[in-house]
C-alpha cells in the first residue's frame, strides 16, 4: 500500500507585469509558498499559501513552520487511501493558519487526482463537501479541458489611470472589471464614472472596497453610485472584514448588492452573514477557508440561502488559482469569478496548469491540477 512519504516546502517570488494596487497594499511582486507532497511510489501533488499580511495576517515563514512543524505530521506515513483521514487531521492540527492549511489540503487532493488519473475538477465532483463522500447533487460541468472565466482588476489609482486600464483590459478581451476603491471615499464615485464613460455601457463594472470605507463613508458613496445610475454590479468589502455587523448596516441602507470577502472565513463566519442579514453575495477563498471541502460547503450553504457566489484568489501563481478554477469548474458559482491573480504574473512559475486567453481560463486535460514541476526545478 502506498504512504505518503515526505512533504516539501518552496518560497516563490513571482515578478508582476503591472502593480497591483489596493486600499490595504500595493505590491510588484506575488510571495507564495509552495507545497509538494510525494507518496511511496512517486506520484506528487502541489499547493500553495500566498504571503498577504494585511488580510490573512500569514506570513511565508509563518506558513513554513506550520506546515513543516505542525501539518506534515498529519501526512507522512499515513496511507495514501487515507487520505480524507490526513485531510482532516490537517484541519484539526492547528487554529487557523487557513493558507498554510490549504495548500497541504490542494497538494492532498492534487496527489490523489493523480493517481486516479483524472483533473482536479472531476475529483472534486464526486465529494461530498467536508465529508470524503458521494454527492450526487453536485451540479456536473465538462471537467477536462474545462473553461472557466474570470473578472481582471484595476488597481487603485487615478480617474485617468483607471480609464486607460480599463479601455486595455477591455480590448484584450475582458468583460466584467473589478475596480479597486476605497482609497478616497471623496473621489471614488468619479473615478467609477471615468471607468464608465471608458468602456462604455457594455462591460460589467464591480467595486471592492478591501474594507477602506467605514460603514457611514460607505453608505454615503454607495447611494451616490446609485444616484449616478453607473451600472455597478456589486460593492466588495465596503468596510472593515471583522465589522460583520457594519456590513449589514449598510446593506439595509443601501439598494446595490453587498459582497462579503474579507468578513468570510470558516463557516461559522457564513452562519453569522446569515444571521445578520450582512450581504447579498460571498466570495470564497481557499486561502481564507482552508480546504478544499470547506470551500465546497460555503459555496452549497450560501447557495442554499439565496446568496449569490464568486470564488477568489489572493495573488497565488497558477498552483493556487488553479485549484480555485478546478473549484469553480466542480460548482459553478452565480457570477463571474475573481481568479486573474495569475494573469498579473510577469511569468509562470511552473511547467503545465492552467492557461489564460484574455478572460478565459482553461484547466489541463491531465490529472490533477496538471503541473510538471516548478521552472525553477
Amino acid at each position: 500500500m502506498p504512504r505518503f512519504e515526505s512533504v516539501s516546502c518552496a518560497r516563490l517570488s513571482v515578478p508582476l507585469h503591472t502593480p497591483f494596487v489596493t486600499a490595504l497594499r500595493r505590491t510588484q511582486t506575488s510571495e507564495t509558498l509552495v507545497v509538494r507532497v510525494a507518496d511511496s511510489d512517486g506520484v506528487v501533488g502541489w499547493g500553495e499559501a500566498p504571503q498577504v499580511w494585511q488580510v490573512t495576517g500569514e506570513s511565508l515563514a509563518g506558513a513554513t513552520a506550520c506546515v513543516e512543524e505542525m501539518l506534515t505530521p498529519c501526512v507522512v506515513g499515513r496511507d495514501v487511501d487515507d487520505w480524507p483521514d490526513a485531510a482532516g487531521a490537517v484541519q484539526r492540527a492547528v487554529a487557523r493558519n487557513f493558507g498554510a492549511k490549504a495548500a497541504l489540503d490542494v497538494a492532498l487532493h492534487d496527489l490523489v487526482a493523480r493517481r486516479a488519473g483524472m483533473p482536479l475538477p472531476d475529483l472534486l465532483r464526486t465529494l461530498t463537501p467536508t465529508s470524503g463522500g458521494p454527492d450526487a447533487d453536485l451540479p456536473t460541468a465538462a471537467a477536462a479541458g474545462a473553461t472557466v472565466s474570470t473578472d481582471v482588476t484595476l488597481s487603485a489609482g487615478s480617474a485617468d489611470d483607471l480609464a486607460t486600464a480599463a479601455t486595455g483590459r477591455v480590448a484584450e478581451g475582458f468583460t466584467t472589471l473589478k475596480m479597486k476603491v476605497g482609497t478616497d471615499p471623496r473621489t471614488d464615485v468619479a473615478r467609477v464614472r471615468a471607468v464608465r464613460d471608458a468602456v462604455g455601457p457594455g462591460v460589467t463594472i464591480r467595486l471592492d472596497a478591501n474594507q477602506g470605507w467605514s460603514p457611514a463613508e460607505a453608505v454615503e458613496v454607495v447611494l451616490a453610485l446609485e444616484d449616478a445610475d453607473l451600472g455597478v454590479e456589486l460593492v466588495e468589502q465596503p468596510v472593515a472584514g471583522d465589522d460583520v455587523e457594519g456590513l449589514a448596516w449598510v446593506r439595509a441602507r443601501v439598494g446595490l448588492p453587498i459582497m462579503a470577502d474579507e468578513a468570510l472565513y470558516s463557516l461559522l463566519d457564513l452562519d453569522r452573514i446569515l444571521r445578520l442579514g450582512a450581504a447579498d453575495m460571498v466570495n470564497v477563498k481557499l486561502a481564507k477557508c482552508g480546504s478544499l471541502g470547506v470551500a465546497l460547503e460555503l459555496l452549497r450553504r450560501a447557495a442554499d440561502h439565496g446568496l449569490g457566489t464568486i470564488v477568489g484568489s489572493m495573488m497565488e501563481s497558477h498552483i493556487g488559482v488553479g485549484a480555485a478554477a478546478a473549484l469553480v469548474a466542480a460548482r459553478p458559482t452565480t457570477l463571474t469569478s475573481d481568479l486573474d491573480a495569475a494573469w498579473w504574473g510577469a511569468r509562470s512559475p511552473v511547467v503545465g496548469g492552467i492557461t489564460y486567453d484574455g478572460p478565459t481560463i482553461t484547466l489541463p486535460d491531465t490529472p490533477g491540477l496538471g503541473i510538471g514541476r516548478l521552472v525553477a526545478d
